[in-house]
């Protein structure tokens, strides 16, 4: 594999800005001290908070590989922290993404902005499966990514306020499709929206509207907000 498949960035651009917004919920709930895991019993614990988790995949920086957790010999589908993520692979055969049904991905091609092309993985596999995010616990040689299936991590709320650094940050990971990213995060927060040719118009809740707009190849250009006075 030399690049991400098209149904993979698709999907990507699709679950990026809803995946940030919940990274930044997460980092506010969890502290990131020092921190210890028990797999078996999918518990992750840091700054004196534990939470509920199961295992993603891991990567190894030398190899620059993503191996899946149902594929690592140490762990396999029957593990109990594996087994809540195998609907990951699933919706890959149904949808025709490789990088979610290969074993091991190589990634050794990837040059992007992100720290390396496992974090994009991890990214959208949490974004599949919801919850309340991913964890990057770093090990000797790699990192080890866990997604946090805990009630007690509060999901992210709607604040307009962020939503164009959401929507930049997003679309540089995944800029595949820029008014599929900010829809996806407008309809997780259930906010109305309409899309126009160059523009998508947003219904502000508590008043006023938001303006997102994009040049003739769909890329996000500039971000306009009116409040109406009841809102202010």
């Amino acid at each position: 594999m030399s690049g991400f498949s098209p149904a993979f960035e698709r999907l990507g651009a699709a679950l990026a800005a809803v995946v940030l917004q919940q990274q930044e919920t997460l980092a506010e709930f969890l502290p990131r001290e020092d921190w210890s895991a028990d797999l078996t019993a999918r518990t992750y614990t840091s700054g004196g908070v534990t939470v509920q988790v199961a295992l993603l995949g891991s990567y190894a920086a030398r190899e620059r590989t993503w191996l899946w957790g149902w594929a690592n010999p140490q762990f396999g589908e029957s593990h109990p922290a594996v087994e809540p993520t195998l609907a990951i692979r699933g919706l890959g055969a149904r949808l025709g993404i490789p990088e979610f049904t290969t074993p091991e991905v190589d990634l050794s091609w990837y040059d992007g902005p992100a720290g390396h092309g496992g974090e994009l993985l991890a990214m959208a596999a949490g974004g599949v499966l919801g919850g309340g995010g991913y964890i990057g616990a770093g090990y000797d040689g790699g990192s080890a990514y866990l997604h946090v299936d805990d009630p007690q991590a509060p999901p992210a709320v709607w604040d307009p306020v962020p939503i164009p650094r959401l929507l930049m940050n997003a679309v540089s990971l995944f800029p595949r499709d820029p008014r599929l990213t900010l829809a996806r995060l407008l309809s997780r927060h259930r906010v109305g929206y309409r899309e126009t040719e160059g523009r998508t118009e947003i219904d502000l809740p508590g008043g006023g509207t938001a303006h997102a707009h994009f040049d003739g190849l769909g890329r996000f250009i500039e971000w306009r907000s009116e409040l109406t006075p009841a809102s202010l």
